[in-house]
């Protein structure tokens, strides 16, 4: 991949809003550990190399395991994750490839379960916010394998 904007050239106010929600996000309570599986299944349904090694990274960092982190498109398939992983999985899975008709109340139900209504809005923003990282770094050309923890 070509870097198309280098990391000096991107505009000020755009890293400064994106930052901002970011460390709302991460601010929140909500596990660290989770939250990166999040980021890296929908990193790796939107290919965003950049976007995967960095959770790679943050991910054992904050104690996940490397089986788990590679594992996490298949986590239909294995019996590493809790019923509130899978939950958020499905629902980071479902709000990034926006079917609607998937988009039920069972869903919610399944996330309502393990979490507060405040987390689930939390979630939400988590799935967002990495869409935006995952289609910025890929419009922008981000090169992976630089980011350190």
């Amino acid at each position: 991949m070509n870097e198309r904007i280098a990391y000096q050239d991107y505009p000020a106010g755009l890293l400064a809003g994106m930052r901002k929600t970011q460390d709302f996000i991460e601010s929140s309570g909500l596990d660290h550990g989770l939250l990166e599986l999040l980021y890296m299944r929908v990193s790796q349904i939107n290919s965003c190399a950049y976007c995967m090694d960095m959770h790679y990274k943050k991910g054992l960092h904050y104690g996940e395991t490397p089986l788990r982190l590679i594992s996490v498109s298949a986590w239909r398939e294995t019996p590493y994750y809790s019923e509130a992983e899978q939950a958020v999985l499905e629902f980071a899975e479902t709000m990034t490839h926006m079917h609607a008709e998937a988009h039920t109340d069972g869903l919610h139900d399944g996330l309502r379960k393990h979490f507060t209504q405040q987390e689930i809005a939390i979630l939400s923003l988590a799935v967002a916010q990495i869409n935006s990282w995952n289609r910025l770094m890929r419009s922008f050309g981000a090169v992976p394998g630089n980011f350190k923890v």
